[in-house]
């Protein structure tokens, strides 16, 4: 075993400084804590500011879409000044700079979105006209299909902004990932899961990956021991599909792969993004055939949508 960190020598763990972020640095810090019987000292968070926290008040895909929530924390894992990166991987752009990787995923929460109304309604309880907000295009795309009465707001923040705007009356109604709401403790809210069959969630939804130098031996070493194989895997197919596409956060994709015993099934959904039409589709297979899965139910998709289906509106 290489050297393992101690509290005058600490292992360097980079994040965004949302609440969620640090839950998430935390969760790993205590994980990595426990499989090696360290003290948390042993272990410094670094919060680190991304384009994505500084510009709050225009789209993600006005300003760059993904990577503007990773930028500077790879940029950092690659000068040094940290030992890995934790990630929200629906954040994460498919592909990765010269010199890192993810290989570590933890165990993945609860992968449903919820519903959030002040007055605990859920979707089919909105009257006609209801103003929902939400700075997904994935979720905008599929509550229009579902519901194209309903009308749509911009709406970027924390838990907190998001209450705040539902309280000072922006919006009935907005979205929240059930993985987040439990990792920060927050289920007490009037939150509504929904079900993954009525709306399929973003690809990687539910899960942390960690980050790290490809060269680094003792952060691959210390990753394994906290790394969850089903979650890598299901991961594995889903950003297969979403690389196949090509996704960003201008196009409207979802995607979600499952695993019993050897055989995963994978479900994917693309649609226009004013909600007017969607393809779906999914399969099983082998668990190894996982990324094999996702490109050809990317390739099936896209031929039964046609030319043009996924440009940018």
């Amino acid at each position: 075993m290489t050297t393992l960190p101690n509290s005058a020598s600490p292992f360097r763990i980079g994040t965004r400084g949302s609440p969620l972020a640090l839950a998430q640095a935390h969760e790993t810090r205590h994980r990595l804590s426990k499989a090696f019987d360290l003290e948390e000292t042993a272990f410094e968070i670094v919060v680190i500011k991304t384009t994505g926290d500084k510009v709050l008040d225009r789209p993600l895909g006005e300003i760059g879409g993904k990577g503007l929530f990773t930028r500077e924390i790879e940029d950092a894992l690659l000068d040094g000044s940290i030992d890995i990166a934790v990630h929200s991987m629906k954040d994460m752009p498919v592909a990765q700079p010269g010199g890192l990787v993810i290989d570590c995923c933890l165990p993945r929460e609860d992968v449903r979105d919820a519903f959030l109304t002040l007055g605990g309604k859920g979707l089919s309880d909105l009257p006609e006209g209801t103003v929902v907000g939400t700075s997904s295009l994935r979720r905008k795309s599929q509550l229009l299909h579902k519901r194209p009465d309903l009308q749509i707001v911009e709406f970027r923040g924390n838990v907190q902004t998001r209450l705040k705007k539902l309280e000072d009356g922006v919006a009935t109604g907005t979205f929240l990932a059930m993985a987040g709401l439990r990792r920060l403790g927050l289920t007490d809210l009037p939150a509504i899961p929904v079900p993954v069959d009525e709306m399929l969630p973003a690809v990687a939804q539910g899960a942390i990956g960690i980050e790290r130098r490809a060269d680094d031996h003792r952060a691959a070493e210390m990753l394994e021991a906290i790394s969850d194989e089903t979650t890598v895997s299901r991961l594995a197919a889903e950003r297969a599909f979403l690389e196949a596409l090509d996704g960003s956060c201008q196009t409207p994709i979802a995607g979600l792969a499952d695993i019993d015993g050897s055989s995963l099934k994978l479900r994917g959904e693309i649609l226009r993004t004013d909600g007017s039409e969607a393809v779906d589709g999914g399969g099983s297979g082998a668990v190894e055939d996982g990324p094999e899965m996702g490109r050809a139910l990317a390739a099936e998709l896209l031929s039964r949508a046609g030319p043009g289906f996924l440009a940018h509106h």
